[in-house]
């Protein structure tokens, strides 16, 4: 398809997700979206599966992935598009933050043991897929031995940011992470801003080479989307959005489909990458 409805923020079972790379683009397809970004976090390992499922059955792939940096008092999301998932370097980082996450994952289960609450890192892993392991992860773990009676309360009581197990993941600064998506070959877009709550940073931000801002997302008002909107218009920025669809068995549902743009965003991200790489259309 050339035209259309997209959602290019969509992860997978190659990070916390519960559809396959396969399934997401077969759900796609169901919704009648045109194309659909997978940006795993951390992680480029579901987009050849993807690619391949939607060529089948004619939905676009934007080969994609979500860096989580860590910043003072919260988090910011670095989304990359039409990145080349054979770049060493990239590949690289993203082991380092895997192993970055597993670590931390260790670390959780630690603390929750001093709170009497006990679960192996197999029960962690046997939700993950082989992906890259997450909060998300421990919340289905601990919501399956019984520990909680739902994911909110997984987060609430336990692993949330100002929970009794919470462990803070490792330094990756949001310009580190513009960088090495441009390194890379892709397009840095900056995830739901309205959830960070750190529009401060935007202009360096920009500086580094930043090139969009998810503006389209479920969780921002209509007054935020517009603001997103036109900030990205004044910086020359590219206006994306998605749902953040983690599947069927996540806390938000499916939600595949739910925040959308149009094809044409799909459009300026591929010219600019290939104008990224000196290459032209």
């Amino acid at each position: 398809m050339s035209d259309g409805s997209v959602d290019l923020h969509c992860h997978t079972t190659a990070s916390d997700g519960t559809f396959t790379p396969g399934e997401l683009v077969e759900e796609a397809r169901r919704r009648g979206l045109a194309a659909i970004a997978v940006t795993d976090h951390d992680s480029v390992a579901g987009i050849d599966e993807a690619t391949a499922r939607g060529a089948q059955i004619d939905v676009e792939v934007v080969p994609g992935l979500e860096l989580s940096t860590d910043v003072d008092n919260g988090e910011v999301h670095i989304l990359g598009y039409f990145v080349n998932p054979e770049d060493r370097e990239l590949l690289a980082l993203l082991e380092s933050q895997r192993a970055s996450r597993q670590e931390r994952v260790r670390k959780m289960l630690d603390r929750l043991s001093d709170l009497g609450v006990q679960l192996s890192m197999d029960e962690v892993r046997r939700f993950s897929d082989g992906g890259a392991l997450g909060r998300p992860h421990v919340a289905q773990a601990l919501l399956q031995a019984g520990q909680v009676g739902s994911w909110d309360e997984a987060f609430s009581r336990y692993i949330g940011r100002h929970a009794p197990a919470y462990v803070r993941r490792s330094r990756l600064s949001p310009h580190d992470a513009v960088r090495a998506i441009l390194a890379a070959g892709g397009v840095p877009v900056l995830a739901h801003p309205g959830l960070s709550g750190h529009d401060d940073m935007i202009p360096s931000l920009v500086d580094a080479g930043l090139a969009g801002i998810e503006a389209v997302y479920p969780d921002h008002g209509e007054e935020q989307r517009m603001r997103y909107a036109r900030l990205a218009g004044g910086y020359g920025l590219i206006v994306t959005g998605g749902s953040d669809c983690h599947g069927p068995s996540s806390s938000s549902g499916v939600r595949l489909g739910l925040a959308t743009v149009d094809y044409d965003a799909v459009r300026q991200l591929r010219e600019k990458a290939l104008i990224e790489r000196g290459l032209t259309m």
